[in-house]
């Protein structure tokens, strides 16, 4: 931005008052044009279920809510509850596709594809639920999220490892939501290698066995074996800004479904 400074007989009157008025404007433009930093809010309910709470791109203030594959009342545990904006559904199984449980009118997305909803641009993956590609168990869909500077990807129910376009679309992804528990997932050890393949900065285990989940699958053990680095505690909710991933490379985060 360039400033005009007028002169004459009273040139330095002039000067001063246009400093004045050019520091206005700046001060006028900045506060327009910056928005603050605000951290994005991450809930886990069991199984590979998530609550995310963000704000969209540009000037917009409301927050924007989303779940990702909310699950029905059979799997033993509490549903998932509350209003959204959008919804995500990886595959069709009765732990991951129950969007009847969230109110309000959210945008539905369960399908492969380039999105840009509510201000948070998103990209969903084909990727296999099985080793067999998708002979057993069909498909999933990997949605990789894009909001508040931070990139997030939520893995579904990947049960193979990842190919080179796979990889290379997750590239340079800050948090990773990836399943642990074996039987209709990858399990700990595989998943650990798949960690190590993405180098993300955080790490958040999800579709393993809870307290009252009537799943049968695998706990986190054996993936905090492999990981070597999991905490003693699990925490409620998290609350992260870009800013607070400086400095960290594959940090296990722990979260409790119960909170």
């Amino acid at each position: 931005m360039h400033f005009i400074h007028q002169k004459g007989r009273h040139g330095g009157k002039y000067q001063a008052k246009n400093a004045r008025q050019g520091t206005l404007c700046m001060i006028l433009y900045f506060c327009n044009n910056y928005t603050l930093p605000t951290n994005m809010q991450i809930q886990y309910y069991g199984q590979s279920c998530f609550k995310i709470t963000t704000k969209p791109a540009g000037r917009a203030t409301e927050d924007v809510v989303f779940f990702i594959d909310p699950f029905g009342k059979e799997l033993g545990i509490r549903p998932p509850q509350g209003q959204a904006d959008v919804v995500f559904v990886s595959h069709d199984h009765f732990d991951h596709n129950n969007v009847n449980a969230i109110k309000g009118e959210p945008v539905i997305i369960d399908t492969p594809g380039e999105y840009a909803v509510k201000g948070i641009n998103v990209v969903g993956i084909d990727s296999f639920h099985d080793n067999e590609e998708g002979a057993k168990k069909g498909r999933s869909t990997i949605f990789i999220l894009e909001a508040e500077e931070l990139k997030i990807c939520h893995l579904g129910d990947l049960g193979c490892d990842l190919n080179g376009k796979q990889l290379e679309e997750i590239d340079g992804v800050d948090i990773l939501f990836i399943p642990v528990g074996g039987e209709h997932t990858i399990e700990g050890k595989k998943a650990t290698e798949l960690v190590r393949k993405i180098e993300p900065a955080i790490v958040i285990p999800m579709h393993y066995k809870v307290a009252g989940s009537t799943a049968e699958i695998e706990d986190e053990s054996k993936f905090c074996t492999e990981m070597g680095n999991c905490p003693k505690e699990k925490i409620a909710k998290l609350n992260i800004k870009k800013k607070d991933l400086e400095g960290k490379t594959m940090e296990v985060i722990l979260m409790d479904h119960e909170a």
